[in-house]
C-alpha cells in the first residue's frame, strides 16, 4: 500500500493528468515502494524529487500528414515525451499503433526512467510514437509516414539530446526510413541518434535479440536465487513479436520446453515444443497471423481468441502488451503450478495479478528490470557509434548477460535492505529511484 505521506503526491498526479489511467497505474506502482526510501532520505521530500520525476521535462505533440498509395491524405498524431535527463540523454522507443495516446506514452516513458537507471548506463528516460496503424499498409505508405513523422521530430533529437529506438510497430525497417530522413534533413551522419539500426549501417549485433535474451538471463537469476534452473521447465510466452520470439529462442537454448505463443487473434499450442524456424518465418519474415504456424506444423493447434494463461506451465513470460494478464489469469497460473513469471512487455500484469503472485509464492520479475536488456543493448550500440567501433555477437551478448545479472543482484539487494526480501518489484523501484534521485539532487533545482 502507498505510504500516507505519498498519497497526496499521487492524488495530485491524477488531478493534473486526467484520464491517463496507464500513467496513473505506473506512478502508483512506483510510489507503493518508496515510503521507506523517503523516510530514510528526508531531503528527497524537501526537494520534491518525486513530484519532479512525475512531471515530464518536455512533452511534444505534433501533426503527421501523409498520403496513401491512392493519393488520399491522412492525418495522424505524433508525440515524444522527454521525461527525465538526470542520468543522460532521453532514451526510449517509438511505438506506432492505433492505441497510442499521451497517457500510454507517458506511462511508457515513466517506466523507462527507472528501467534505464537500473542498467547503470548513462541514459535518461523518454518515449514516443504515433496513433498510426501499419497493419495492411504497403511498404511505400509506411515509408512516407516515417518520413513525415521524422520531418517534425528531427528538431528534438540528437546523440546527446534524445535517442529513440523501436518499439511496437517500429522495427529495423522503420528505423532505417526514419534514420534516412534524419540524415537527409540534417546533412549529418549521426549514427547514435537512433538505435535498433541495421548492422550494416551502424547497428549493434544482439540488438534484435536483446530484450528477449535479457528476459531469459534475468529469469535464470530469479530461479537460481531459489535453487532452481530453467532446464526442463515448460514455458508459455504471450506475444509473437520480436521480444517473444527471441525469449523463446533463448529459453530453448537453456533447455526449456516452450509450448505456446500468441498474437491478437489467439494462441498456438504445440506440446512437442515450438519450432523456432517456422515461427520466425511466419511472424518475423512473412508477418502472418499466428494461425499460419498451426497450419504448417502438424503437432500444433490454434485457439482463436483463446486465453493462453489457461495452459499448464512452470514459467510464464508475458511479452505482448500492457495489462494483458489479470488476477484471474494469475490465480489460474498459480493453481496450475507455475513457479515464476517475468515480464517481457511493459506492465503486462495488472496490479492485482502481481499481488496474487506474491501471495501465492510465485517468483515475479517486473518489466522495468526483466525487460531492460533491449535498452541496455541500445546503450551499447550508442557506445559503438560514439567510438566508431563494432563488437562481435559474442562480446555484446556477454555484456548483455553481465548487465542483466547486475540488475537482478541490485534489485535483490535493495529488496532485502528495505525489508521486503525477494520482492523484486520493490527492489527495482527503489534501486531505479535512488539512482535518479541522487543525480537530480546533485544537479540542483532544474
Amino acid at each position: 500500500m502507498i505510504d500516507e505521506k505519498l498519497e497526496p503526491i499521487f492524488d495530485d498526479v491524477v488531478r493534473r493528468n486526467p484520464g491517463e489511467v496507464e500513467f496513473h497505474q505506473a506512478v502508483r506502482e512506483v510510489l507503493d515502494s518508496l515510503g521507506p526510501v523517503i523516510a530514510k532520505n528526508p531531503d528527497y521530500a524537501e526537494q520534491k524529487i518525486i513530484q519532479r520525476i512525475c512531471e515530464p521535462e518536455r512533452q511534444i505533440i505534433f501533426r503527421v500528414p501523409w498520403s496513401d498509395d491512392n493519393g488520399e491524405v491522412h492525418i495522424n498524431r505524433g508525440m515524444r515525451v522527454e521525461f527525465n535527463s538526470a542520468l543522460g540523454p532521453y532514451k526510449g522507443g517509438l511505438r506506432f499503433h492505433p492505441s497510442v495516446n499521451l497517457g500510454i506514452v507517458k506511462f511508457l516513458g515513466f517506466e523507462q526512467i527507472f528501467k534505464n537507471a537500473l542498467t547503470s548506463l548513462p541514459i535518461g528516460g523518454g518515449k514516443g510514437g504515433a496513433d498510426f496503424d501499419p497493419k495492411g499498409r504497403s511498404d511505400d505508405e509506411i515509408m512516407r509516414f516515417c518520413q513525415s513523422f521524422m520531418l517534425e521530430l528531427h528538431r528534438h533529437l540528437g546523440e546527446r539530446t534524445d535517442v529513440p529506438a523501436g518499439d511496437t510497430g517500429v522495427g529495423v525497417r522503420e528505423i532505417g526510413w526514419l534514420f534516412g530522413q534524419y540524415k537527409r534533413i540534417t546533412n549529418r551522419y549521426e549514427s547514435g541518434v537512433l538505435t535498433g539500426k541495421g548492422v550494416e549501417w551502424g547497428g549493434a549485433l544482439v540488438r534484435n535479440e536483446a530484450t528477449g535474451y535479457g528476459l531469459v538471463f534475468f529469469l535464470e537469476e530469479m530461479l537460481a536465487s531459489a535453487g532452481k534452473t530453467l532446464d526442463g521447465r515448460t514455458v508459455v510466452v504471450s506475444g509473437s513479436g520480436n521480444v517473444a520470439v527471441h525469449a523463446i529462442e533463448k529459453a530453448q537454448q537453456h533447455g526449456a520446453l516452450v509450448v505456446a505463443c500468441s498474437d491478437s487473434s489467439g494462441f498456438v499450442h504445440d506440446p512437442a515444443g515450438l519450432q523456432l524456424d517456422v515461427l520466425k518465418d511466419v511472424k518475423l519474415s512473412r508477418r502472418k497471423r499466428i494461425s499460419v504456424y498451426a497450419d504448417e506444423v502438424g503437432s500444433a493447434t490454434f485457439v482463436e481468441r483463446g486465453n493462453i494463461w489457461t495452459l499448464l506451465c512452470d514459467v510464464a513470460l508475458p511479452c505482448a502488451t500492457q495489462n494483458e494478464l489479470t488476477r484471474r489469469d494469475a490465480e489460474l497460473l498459480a493453481r496450475n503450478g507455475c513457479i515464476a513469471v517475468a515480464e517481457g512487455a511493459n506492465m503486462p500484469c495488472t496490479p492485482d495479478a502481481i499481488q496474487m503472485f506474491e501471495s501465492a509464492g510465485v517468483a515475479f520479475g517486473p518489466g522495468k528490470a526483466a525487460n531492460a536488456g533491449g535498452v541496455a543493448t541500445s546503450a551499447l550500440e550508442m557506445q559503438q557509434n560514439a567510438s566508431r567501433d563494432s563488437w562481435t555477437f559474442e562480446h555484446t551478448e556477454r555484456r548483455l548477460a553481465e548487465i542483466m545479472v547486475s540488475i537482478h543482484r541490485l534489485c535483490h539487494e535493495r529488496s532485502e535492505q528495505y525489508g521486503t526480501p525477494g520482492n523484486l518489484v520493490h527492489g527495482a523501484n527503489i534501486a531505479g529511484f535512488e539512482r535518479v534521485a541522487r543525480a537530480m539532487s546533485a544537479l540542483g533545482l532544474v
